[in-house]
């Protein structure tokens, strides 16, 4: 059994990763990639990805922003833009890859590949894990 992150340990990577100035940056692109995330996961795949996240970010991932159609990685850059104040779609395409690179590194292979199986084709570069084609 996989034990979760804890939050500092979490939010200390996502800082490293994106080269944030602080932690409430990295906390902040986290809550927001995490709830649109969240809304993309269904099901067990998604309760098992909360399962290894810290408390305060399983409870984001579970309780999702509602969606109603796949969002493609680059639409999914663009409303991780919209959702954080001042952000550009490169800036965004920093936040996401800081945050979902830690998530990959959280869950490990198999998870990652149930997670990438409920995503369109794309996201395994926004996790920093290419997939053979």
């Amino acid at each position: 059994m996989n034990v979760p992150l804890r939050q500092e340990a979490f939010l200390e990577h996502v800082r490293e990763r994106g080269e944030y100035d602080s932690l409430s940056e990295a906390e902040r692109a986290a809550r927001v990639v995490l709830a649109l995330l969240g809304a993309r996961l269904v099901g067990e795949v998604r309760a098992e990805l909360a399962a290894r996240l810290p408390e305060d970010f399983a409870l984001i991932l579970l309780n999702p922003l509602q969606s109603r159609e796949p969002l493609p990685p680059e639409r999914f850059l663009r409303a991780t833009a919209a959702w954080i104040e001042g952000a550009t779609e490169q800036t965004a395409a920093w936040d996401v890859s800081a945050v979902l690179s830690t998530v990959a590194d959280a869950v490990g292979d198999d998870l990652l590949g149930q997670i990438l199986l409920q995503l369109p084709a794309g996201y395994d570069l926004l996790f920093g894990h290419p997939q053979p084609a």
